[in-house]
């Protein structure tokens, strides 16, 4: 008896040994398998590398899904095959669209009804990115928690053509989803609807669209519909609607926004009046954008003044307030000097380039008048000198192209369109106002509980956004205004004159009118 004890514990310590050389060995073969972009392929060898005893199929997703029909046969086949199909349908899988008839050509991804774990994300990790022409990922109801999606969140740098995301039916308990949308993200679609999501996730992911100082620029739909964002929240959406410029489209629909919700939104779609700290960043960015296009202005003039012009600028310490004083007492002290000197004085340097000053570049009327021939000079010259020296017929026909290359770049008018505390502000009643979010195109407010005074405020936000666009020269590129206002299923009586009017005023711009009336889930992408 001791020998066969002894022999069977040798013989489980041996299968144990066994069983951890192969576990270490598919975790070595793991981190050698390289993906082929083969879904198909790469899946199920990196779920059986993982350990996985149950491995779902990867099939391409039916065109349009409908049952064949038999009718032929008996009423009790026939229900058994319903059956059948419904626990196929929701059965562990993941379908796939292809751009093309190529099986590398995955352009969309969908995975519904079963529970992602850590190790399955880790598989997601290494196949996903392999596929070169991922365009959008769909998980619905895949059992996601706050350290899966930040896990999730992580696999998307890896794919650059990833648009388009849809969470739904995922509610998360510290509702984190604003990670999905930070500063540098560059996902276009986001439908996260039946998340549970409340006042504090709305928060964070107002947050997300836009603060004082950072902005989402990707994100041009975001569908946040059948959740529990009340006031509170749709008050915090509608902070991060004020500095935010890509978002084009907000659903809001089946949600529990009543009226002051709703008039923090409307407020934002027309002119609103800056808080102190938005004033205070406002005049900050306007000096910085000044002294950009002045320290431009002076590179493009050629000779001396730009290189004293750098000069006294290195010698001058960093900071943008002393700089731009420097730069504005400058011309009122050269202004007196040159203003007691005679006229034939001036005269004489009228007829010359102009001597810097102080601050290294020269003011006054001989200024004036150089400066502007000088900048003439810049835009016709060309930068190199020996370019400059030639001036035959080949160097104008033959050198176009670098000519114009000095003048291509244009900085601050980028910066102007992005920032939109840099947009063109009214001043009025001791307050700065902005003309409001017109980026904004359909917003989709459809069974809340908005009343009456609800109704009110959209309706004043509609009329003032068609004034300001009915103004010859208003307007800036990209921004139209609401096309779309979707206000049906609310708390406020069919035969309501505010809401009749707020549809006649939107028809006309309704690109979907003709369309007849659609549902939520289908006038907002997802």
């Amino acid at each position: 008896m001791g020998k066969k004890s002894e022999r069977a514990a040798k013989e489980r310590a041996a299968a144990i040994a066994l069983e951890e050389e192969a576990k270490s060995a598919a975790r070595h073969s793991d981190e050698e398998y390289q993906c082929t972009g083969l879904l198909e392929q790469d899946f199920p060898e990196l779920c059986a590398r993982a350990g996985l005893t149950y491995i779902p199929r990867v099939t391409v997703r039916p065109r349009a899904v409908s049952l064949p029909e038999e009718p032929e046969a008996a009423e009790g086949q026939a229900s058994a095959t319903h059956i059948q199909s419904k626990y196929a349908y929701f059965r562990p899988r993941i379908q796939t669209e292809l751009e093309l008839d190529d099986p590398k050509s995955v352009r969309e991804v969908f995975m519904r009804g079963w529970k992602i774990e850590d190790k399955m994300l880790g598989i997601f990790s290494k196949c996903l990115p392999a596929l070169g022409n991922l365009q959008a990922l769909h998980l619905w109801k895949v059992g996601l928690t706050d350290l899966l999606l930040s896990s999730l969140v992580s696999i998307f740098p890896s794919c650059p053509n990833l648009k388009t995301l849809s969470l739904e039916g995922n509610p998360l308990p510290e509702g984190s989803f604003y990670k999905l949308i930070p500063e540098d993200s560059t996902l276009a679609h986001v439908s996260l609807r039946n998340n549970s999501i409340d006042d504090a996730a709305a928060w964070q992911l107002g947050q997300a669209l836009s603060t004082l100082t950072t902005a989402n620029r990707s994100l041009v739909s975001l569908t946040l519909s059948f959740n529990h964002i009340g006031d509170v929240g749709a008050d915090h959406i509608a902070q991060g609607l004020r500095l935010n410029r890509s978002l084009l489209s907000l659903s809001l629909a089946h949600n529990r926004i009543r009226d002051e919700g709703a008039a923090r939104l409307a407020e934002v779609l027309g002119p609103f009046a800056l808080t102190h700290t938005e004033v205070v960043e406002r005049r900050r960015l306007l000096l910085e954008k000044e002294s950009q296009e002045r320290s431009r202005v002076v590179r493009m003039l050629p000779g001396p003044w730009c290189q004293q012009r750098h000069e006294v600028k290195a010698d001058r310490p960093s900071s943008l307030v002393s700089n731009t004083t420097i730069d504005k007492l400058q011309p009122t002290k050269q202004g007196k000097n040159m203003a007691k000197k005679k006229e034939p004085q001036k005269k004489e340097e009228r007829g010359q380039v102009g001597s810097p000053s102080l601050g290294g570049v020269p003011s006054g009327p001989a200024f004036t008048t150089a400066k502007k021939e000088d900048v003439k000079q810049a835009k016709k010259t060309l930068t190199t000198p020996e370019q400059k020296i030639v001036r035959g017929k080949g160097a104008k026909s033959g050198n176009k192209e670098k000519r114009n290359q000095p003048l291509e770049p244009e900085v601050p008018e980028l910066t102007e369109i992005m920032n939109p505390l840099l947009e063109q502000a009214e001043h009025r009643e001791g307050k700065v106002f902005l003309p409001g979010n017109h980026v904004l195109i359909n917003l989709n407010l459809t069974r809340n509980q908005i009343t009456e005074q609800g109704l009110r405020a959209f309706l004043a936000a509609v009329e003032s956004q068609q004034q300001q666009w009915s103004k010859p020269g208003a307007g800036a590129k990209g921004q139209t205004g609401l096309l779309r206002l979707s206000l049906g299923k609310n708390h406020f009586p069919a035969e309501s004159e505010t809401f009749a009017r707020i549809q006649e005023l939107m028809l006309p711009r309704d690109p979907l009118a003709k369309q007849g009336p659609k549902d939520e889930e289908q006038s907002v992408p997802t």
